[in-house]
């Protein structure tokens, strides 16, 4: 039987017994069908992922790692996790791989507590400049347990100041340097975090949760010759399952599976792990290759037709699938703007702007370029966005143009 007349099958057993939740769910897929789903940290999996975490591997409880489980019957599944393990290792030159942490933040957490102890001084890229959450938000276990230091970005270019980070080292001799962002659009220089952390004695963690999947196609630098170690997430532009993680190298396997189970996790997600092995091959192909350049090419496009129409770009532009830009020339500040384009069938979101209260604009290419879209339809889409914010095209008009491309282009996963 074809993916799609088993997911067929299983939608009919879902509305035969949950009506409410079946109506849920046919919404959402029409809401991903019809808008422009433009988030940079969101994409579409392929029919065979969303095959693998809808399968029975979801009824197993697999506490451990494979040959080492606390339960039985894990036969079957620890051939699966193998499987994951050697794609992800092949696929970005690690040594070692942990595929179980349930999201890039768990990832982060482990990473932290195979490294480090409660106190320690961590220097990481600054919140209001696009450091995420396990960075030293106070919010966050990372702010509570570590002393966090953060960096920030130069207030001409919006570069990573290279300058202050070197300071910075030198100032708090930290235990480790975390390198990577939610909201950066360009390559991070991991030889220079390298170079500075070898120099102060820190370990060096890379979270690449955004670049990971441009790393798997060629397009971006890969972080896993200079980190200690890489976290990251396998959605996003490697277009996996929601999930996380870990590479290093093998002189840390051991702290990092530990860190991760037993210590900050319990039982492996199979399921999900499955999954994550159907997208680390799809990565492994020459068409994913292809997607991934295309993605960074169309969010170049983008970047230019925004800087074209009066937005002001972050950084003047990107070098991956990321871009953040401000939408104050357009006289709206960036939660106003996220409202109005979410109106017209444009989603994405808001991020913090460097140097400033402000808000701006976090919008990425990897789940429209997914669709097929490609310059054109980027250029495009650039002016509809500065028609929507200047009041020119109303919400009504531009929803029915955001549909009207998005359903030219449908999601792999609309079916």
């Amino acid at each position: 039987m074809s993916v799609s007349r088993t997911r067929t099958a299983e939608a009919a057993v879902l509305r035969r017994q949950d009506p409410e939740l079946a109506d849920i769910l046919l919404g959402e897929q029409q809401r991903q069908a019809t808008t422009l789903q433009l988030i940079a940290a969101e994409n579409f999996t392929s029919p065979a992922v969303l095959a693998a975490l809808g399968s029975p591997l979801a009824n197993k409880y697999a506490e451990g790692y494979p040959g080492a489980r606390h339960h039985g019957g894990c036969e079957i599944v620890d051939v699966a996790e193998r499987i994951a393990i050697d794609r992800a290792k092949s696929l970005f030159g690690a040594e070692h791989a942990n595929v179980q942490p349930h999201s890039g933040s768990s990832a982060v957490l482990a990473a932290y507590a195979a490294l480090l102890r409660p106190g320690d001084t961590v220097l990481a890229l600054g919140l209001p400049y696009g450091g995420h959450l396990t960075h030293g938000s106070p919010a966050n276990f990372s702010g509570r347990w570590f002393d966090f230091v953060g960096y920030g970005v130069d207030a001409e270019s919006g570069l990573i100041d290279h300058d202050q980070v070197r300071a910075l080292a030198r100032a708090h001799r930290p235990k480790a340097i975390v390198c990577g962002s939610i909201a950066y659009p360009r390559h991070v220089d991991y030889a220079f975090f390298r170079e500075v952390a070898d120099e102060v004695g820190a370990y060096l963690i890379a979270d690449a949760a955004h670049p990971i999947g441009l790393v798997a196609g060629g397009a971006a630098p890969s972080p896993v010759p200079y980190a200690d170690i890489v976290c990251a997430t396998t959605h996003k532009v490697l277009r996996g399952p929601r999930g996380g993680m870990i590479l290093c190298g093998a002189e840390l396997a051991e702290r990092v599976d530990r860190a991760v189970f037993p210590f900050t996790q319990g039982g492996a997600q199979m399921h999900t792990i499955a999954a994550k092995a159907v997208a680390f091959g799809e990565a492994a192909t020459p068409e994913f290759k292809a997607y991934a350049h295309q993605v960074v090419d169309n969010a170049q496009v983008l970047a230019a037709g925004l800087t074209a129409e009066g937005l002001a770009v972050t950084t003047g532009g990107t070098d991956t699938h990321l871009i953040t830009a401000d939408p104050a020339p357009q006289g709206v500040d960036g939660r106003t703007a996220r409202g109005r384009l979410a109106a017209a069938g444009l989603v994405l979101d808001c991020c913090a702007l460097p140097h400033g209260e402000s808000r701006g604009l976090r919008l990425g290419t990897a789940a429209v370029t997914t669709q097929g879209m490609g310059e054109g339809e980027m250029a495009y889409v650039a002016g509809l966005m500065a028609r929507v914010l200047r009041g020119e095209t109303d919400a009504q008009r531009g929803r029915a143009e955001a549909r009207e491309l998005a359903e030219r282009f449908p999601p792999p996963s609309a079916g």
